[in-house]
């Protein structure tokens, strides 16, 4: 294993948690499919079990190969745990699910992606979790929303598919002082946004998207910054500072103290994660480890790619508008300016002229540009959220996330920015 600290995220994507195999000399990272482990004795299980110490149990738990993606893509974020798991969505409802119980609420962006909305105002109203929507543009909507049960802010970095830089620091600074961590979904903008460094308490990432890049391996993951003091409120977090009785009775926050700052991380992993069983296979953990390897080289090609397509649809007489954060003017432009670096990644939206059936044409008429319901891949995507990944909403949840009936969200690849345009061009023409 590799014990030195890099602080470069091109180098961190290659060399973080892993050297070599020490008995074969390996490079690359094994794929361990094992679902169980040899104890060394009868102590040495009840210790792990016991959570004594850390090691190798069960893979629904933890796994050699899921354990050193964790540790890169903590790096990554700056980060000082990471857990991995099945699916984006997975990553969502465990990183609430380990804060918030029956009773509780938590404050939610309502610029989210649609499968994200429909799981906090529905799913979550199921099992007696309740999730306020707000207008993320005014960070005080989030500090009107709050009360006593509220244990969580949630948003997304970019998010799907309006495509405005959420407030990272003026909403983390509202909720720390009340002892409120902030989530923020980092899917969107890996490596270009560190949310760590504006007052982000946890972050997680569908991981099946940038981070695989490749459109091949379903994942997600949460990272815990170990920034946020869950102690000095013990009121607003109860799961963290009561008893639990998943452990007889273990309070977190004063059990794993010599661990470090990573109560929340192993909750998750110890209790959630151990019980739900949403575990990542390490087959995609090992996709995820190859993916992390270009992560850096791609994401400053679609950023590059992303910025040159907005400024030819701004210009395109067949288009309305464009929402792109390299484009953005006014409060929009500030905070892209202020919370992405390197780039503005590749995802962007745009109204076409003539609406819902314009917008349908035009996504006909592509013939190099995938129709998919994915983001992230090095191949450039086009999807219309209205009639499929927000499908689910009302027409004033619609308008409230930046959805109007002609609005087409495009995930911009890696492909060759001429060839890009020149398929975008074309299915204009026809769509008009």
């Amino acid at each position: 294993m590799s014990d030195k600290n890099y602080t470069n995220p091109a180098t961190i994507a290659l060399h973080t948690g892993w050297r070599k195999d020490e008995t074969t000399n390996s490079v690359t990272v094994p794929i361990h499919m094992t679902s169980s482990y040899q104890f060394d004795d009868a102590d040495h299980a009840a210790n792990l079990f016991a959570l004594g110490e850390l090691g190798n149990i069960y893979t629904r738990i933890m796994n050699p190969t899921n354990a050193v993606f964790e540790e890169r893509i903590a790096a990554l974020e700056g980060g000082v745990a990471a857990l991995s798991v099945a699916s984006g969505q997975s990553a969502s409802t465990i990183a609430v699910q380990n804060l918030a119980r029956t009773g509780d609420n938590i404050v939610a962006s309502s610029h989210l992606y649609g499968g994200t909305y429909n799981l906090f105002k529905n799913v979550f109203s199921d099992m007696g979790i309740e999730v306020r929507f707000v207008d993320p543009s005014d960070p005080q909507n989030f500090a009107n929303a709050t009360d006593e049960k509220t244990r969580a802010y949630y948003g997304e970095v970019l998010p799907n598919p309006s495509f405005e830089v959420f407030p990272i620091s003026e909403v983390a600074e509202i909720g720390r002082p009340l002892g409120i961590p902030l989530i923020l979904d980092n899917t969107a903008a890996p490596i270009i946004c560190k949310p760590f460094e504006h007052g982000a308490a946890i972050t997680v990432h569908s991981t099946t998207k940038y981070i695989g890049g490749h459109g091949t391996s379903i994942g997600g993951v949460i990272i815990d910054g170990g920034n946020f003091d869950w102690e000095a409120h013990p009121e607003r977090q109860p799961a963290l500072n009561t008893p639990d009785p998943s452990y007889n009775g273990l309070v977190w926050v004063d059990a794993v103290k010599a661990m470090g700052p990573i109560a929340y991380i192993l909750k998750a992993r110890t209790t959630l994660l151990r019980d739900l069983g949403s575990a990542m296979s390490p087959f995609n953990a090992f996709m995820f480890i190859q993916g992390l390897e270009t992560l850096n080289l791609r994401m400053r090609e679609h950023s590059s790619n992303g910025q040159k397509v907005a400024e030819f649809l701004q210009s395109h007489p067949m288009v309305e508008r464009v929402s792109y954060p390299g484009i953005a003017t006014g409060q929009p432009k500030e905070r892209a300016e202020k919370y992405l670096s390197g780039g503005n990644g590749g995802l962007q939206g745009f109204e076409i002229k003539g609406g819902i059936e314009a917008g349908k044409k035009f996504i006909n008429s592509l013939e190099m540009v995938y129709h998919v319901a994915n983001i992230g891949d090095a191949r450039s995507l086009a999807i219309h959220p209205a009639s499929t990944t927000h499908s689910q909403l009302n027409e004033s949840e619609l308008l409230a996330a930046g959805v109007g009936p002609g609005y087409v969200r495009l995930s911009i690849g890696i492909e060759h920015i001429d060839d890009i345009i020149a398929d975008i061009e074309q299915a204009l023409a026809k769509a008009g």
